[in-house]
């Protein structure tokens, strides 16, 4: 394993095992018969991956998506066991390194979608308000503000993009091209009732979820939920008595280092700039804050 002068995963490594496939956050190891997940501590913004990590990011974005899978226990989703004395015997000299940031998952046929439900105008969705009063396709009343909560919530879908690239914005119509209009629907639906479910619960703890992003797969036949859930890298986590309409409010999530990037005018490509110590100390409180206070644990 590999890991910055912070003590930050950047990089995983298992040499019994061919090399995995990674993404921006996770590497993820072919078993045959599973997959294993390992969350590392990179972290990416403007879907550019930073050069150093955030020490226990990775612990955060795991554990937070284990308490979602047994919040939604109803839903089905790609969870085998996040137990590291129940891995492959070929896991055994690393399992120090993968407690807590890894999980074992079912293979399933990723559904080419990442399935956006927003309840407030904020980031991209409110640049297409301003530009068009609708977002992705969805035309909405006129009159809202920075910030504010819509007056239900919406699906707003993205393209999966491939690492280097940015996500891009479509429309429910491009979904039903993209999946079929069966599953369009399902999608839909999934989206905006998790994203509810989660909200209510999250109020309850004093946290906004203004928006997040979840991916589904098929297995078996079978719409199921994959990937992380509502953790901070997949949605905005606003502190409720912070949040004012028409401003930005301060969030529990990565937005912390995209401000810093806006502050030094990052081109938004690669390659990306180291971030400074306090920023990364800063970002590192900020997911073990937003942990703490959905979960009521600390990690």
């Amino acid at each position: 394993m590999i890991y910055d002068k912070n003590g930050a995963l950047i990089k995983s490594e298992i040499k019994q095992l061919p090399d995995p496939k990674r993404g921006k956050v996770r590497d993820i190891y072919d078993l045959d018969d599973s997959l294993l997940f390992i969350a590392t501590d990179r972290i990416s913004a403007f879907d550019c991956v930073m050069p150093n990590g955030i020490p226990e990011k990775g612990r955060v974005l795991n554990s937070l998506s284990l308490f979602w899978f047994e919040y939604f226990s109803t839903v089905p989703n790609h969870l085998i066991t996040n137990d590291v004395d129940q891995y492959p015997d070929v896991l055994r000299d690393c399992s120090s390194d993968l407690s807590g940031r890894s999980m074992l998952v079912k293979k399933a046929d990723v559904l080419p979608v990442e399935c956006v439900c927003r309840g407030y105008l904020i980031g991209s969705g409110w640049k297409d308000y301003q530009q068009t009063n609708s977002v992705c396709g969805i035309p909405l009343r006129e009159g809202y503000s920075l910030g504010a909560k819509l007056d239900e919530n919406i699906f707003t879908p993205a393209f999966k993009a491939e690492m280097g690239d940015h996500d891009e914005n479509i429309s429910y119509k491009k979904v039903i091209e993209l999946v079929g209009a069966d599953k369009a629907e399902i999608l839909k639906q999934k989206t905006i009732d998790l994203y509810s479910a989660a909200s209510d619960y999250a109020l309850t703890k004093n946290v906004i979820i203004a928006d997040t992003k979840f991916e589904f797969g098929v297995h078996n036949g079978e719409i199921i939920l994959i990937d992380e859930v509502l953790t901070p890298d997949s949605s905005r986590f606003w502190p409720a008595e912070l949040y004012k309409e028409g401003k930005n409010p301060p969030s529990l999530d990565k937005q912390f280092v995209r401000d810093y990037l806006e502050s030094i005018s990052f081109n938004k490509c690669p390659p990306a700039p180291e971030l400074p110590d306090d920023i990364v100390e800063k970002t590192k409180e900020k997911y073990l804050e937003a942990y703490l206070t959905i979960t009521g644990k600390s990690l």
